[in-house]
């Protein structure tokens, strides 16, 4: 595994009762990238992640993280790593503020379990991190607010800081701006661009305008099988991309 390649896979394959969800995926992630997944239902991206985070165990192939074997290992070893999937790993408490959201989920990053019993000191000593993360993820306003009240995209962001709280090296973001409006889709767009400022990030992501504007590489599945790989340009001028993807070539 080449250095500069932090996640690879060798013939991923995934097969449901006689069903090929995903067939011989060699993909390739360039450490400090952003590199997009994408295709048309049912194309296998989101088995493709669930097999990534070790939520599924694969019929065949490996999976290597920074040229570790993780074929085998189990979710939250794989979390502890450095590979983190967003959404699945945070937590977000609808009726707890952006704050402790953030607190909480700080914790989680020390190994231990939940410190509901501790002194609110020990809590408030994880403040200054807490607020940089939420500033980061452009929150400072409403950090007192709870996090049920806040629009879709906002809670978005707030599950982003919970899952940075983790300090990962790698973050797979699964449709990070579906039922979005524009001013949320741009909100979450440019945070994407900051998060993946100093760390690799693979996507899935139906919104191609998004994927045009932030992704350094493409691969694109179509029926578990990549069709075709390589930056913007040469991914949506690709004939085979055209008619699978985006419906050209249908009458």
């Amino acid at each position: 595994m080449s250095e500069e390649m932090i996640l690879e896979t060798e013939d991923l394959t995934k097969e449901f009762a006689g069903f090929v969800a995903v067939n011989g995926v060699s993909l390739r992630v360039k450490r400090g990238t952003i590199h997009a997944l994408i295709g048309p239902n049912g194309a296998g991206k989101t088995t493709c992640f669930n097999l990534l985070t070790k939520f599924l165990s694969p019929t065949r192939g490996r999976i290597l993280f920074k040229g570790q074997d993780i074929t085998d290992m189990r979710p939250a070893d794989v979390a502890r790593l450095g590979l983190v999937r967003s959404f699945q790993i945070s937590a977000v408490f609808p009726h707890m503020t952006v704050l402790e959201n953030v607190r909480i989920a700080l914790q989680r990053q020390r190994g231990g379990s939940f410190d509901f019993w501790r002194p609110t000191s020990v809590l408030d000593g994880m403040n200054k991190r807490a607020m940089e993360l939420i500033a980061d993820v452009g929150l400072s306003s409403v950090v007192d607010w709870l996090a049920v009240e806040l629009p879709y995209g906002r809670k978005r962001a707030l599950e982003i800081a919970t899952t940075l709280a983790l300090d990962p090296e790698m973050l797979l973001l699964d449709e990070p701006t579906a039922g979005m409006g524009h001013e949320d889709i741009d909100r979450v767009a440019q945070l994407i661009k900051r998060v993946a400022a100093d760390r690799t990030v693979l996507m899935v992501e139906h919104n191609l305008s998004v994927v045009a504007d932030l992704s350094d590489h493409i691969t694109v599945l179509t029926r578990g099988r990549v069709l075709a790989e390589g930056d913007y340009d040469t991914v949506s001028t690709n004939p085979e991309v055209r008619e699978a993807y985006m419906g050209v070539g249908h009458a």
